[in-house]
Parts: structure tokens; sequence; C-alpha cells
């Protein structure tokens, strides 16, 4: 008789095994060289997109992995492979960064474009960190764009909401902070 695995009875049948938490081990094998570098940092172009992650209690999350998804400037959503690989040429549109020992994150990137007429431009923002059972999805918007007034997501929105969703501008670029609960909590989206 063989010895049963340890989410396993006697007779073979599987028992059910308790969910477990995740990390704190982004660090580990995640994070890459570039990997926040979606375009050199200071060339043409370039803007620096950061902010901090912060959790329930208002404490920074030192050990948190976000990845963006964007369309380069012009709004094309970008078909070149080359994310885990950078040559410093190609723009690939994703990107993956680590929060320091005080829940900072930066990125170097370009202002996204509207992939459409009259659609607001944004940065798609997904939140990795301890304790979530599953990644967060959220939206970045461009400060006091134009477009922002009439995107349909932003207006199902209250103005508590929508001001979680906007960054603001800043000396470098933008800064956008992530609340994962909370008062200021950020606002995050379910696909379906």
């Amino acid at each position: 008789m063989s010895t049963p695995l340890p989410n396993q009875t006697a007779s073979g049948s599987a028992s059910a095994t308790p969910g477990q938490t995740i990390g704190p081990f982004f660090g580990y094998a995640l994070p890459y060289e570039g990997d926040a570098d979606l375009v050199p940092p200071g060339s043409p172009g370039s803007i620096r997109l950061h902010g901090k992650v912060y959790d329930g209690a208002g404490n920074p999350i030192p050990d948190a992995l976000l990845e963006i998804w964007q369309t380069d400037a012009e709004g094309n959503v970008p078909q070149a492979e080359g994310s885990l690989h950078r040559d410093g040429w190609t723009f690939t549109g994703w990107g993956r960064a680590d929060t320091d020992l005080n829940g900072h994150y930066t990125f170097s990137t370009v202002l996204t474009g509207a992939s459409a007429e009259g659609s607001a431009p944004f940065f798609a923002l997904t939140v990795f960190a301890r304790g979530l059972l599953d990644k967060l999805h959220t939206r970045i918007y461009l400060p006091e764009h134009p477009a922002n007034a009439g995107d349909p997501l932003l207006v199902s929105l209250s103005e508590d909401e929508r001001a979680t969703l906007v960054a603001t501008a800043d000396a470098t670029g933008l800064r956008f902070d992530i609340h994962l609960q909370g008062d200021r909590e950020t606002t995050f989206l379910t696909y379906r």
C-alpha cells in the first residue's frame, strides 16, 4: 500500500486543501533588469510614472509588484515582442515594477495615447501584493485630459471613485498612489 499524499486520503480520493495567501515572494523571481523601463529613462518623450502602494491602515507595502499595459504615444497597441529582453529601441507597452521598502514604485515610459477617436487614454494597471488571493486591476487616467469627461467608465463612477483613477502631474511626469483598502481605496475593476 502506498503512502497517501498530504491532500489525499488512504482510499485515494482527494481532499480539499486550504487557500494560501500570496507572497511576499515577488522580489525573488519576477523582477528583472529593465523591467520598469518601457523606454530608457531621460530619453526624448519619456515620463516617470510613479507612486506608492498602501495597505488599509495607510502603511506603505514594501513588497508589492505592479504591471502596466499601455498604448504608445499615438494610441497604437504595441504588437512587438521583447518585454523580457528589452533592446532599448522597441516599445512593447508592458512593464513591471516592484515597490521599495517605502512602498514606492516607478516606471519610465511615455504618455499613453487614446486608442480610438474621442476615447480617454489610460494605463491598465495590475497589482500583486501579499495577502491578496488574486491580482487587482485598475486604470490610471491622465490628469485634465478632455476625453476623461466622456469616458464610459469614469462617468459611471462617483466623483470620489473617479478621483482614485486619475494621476496627478508632477515635475517628472505622473504620480499615482494605490490604496488597497480604507477611506481612500483605489477603484478596482472586475473583467468578465
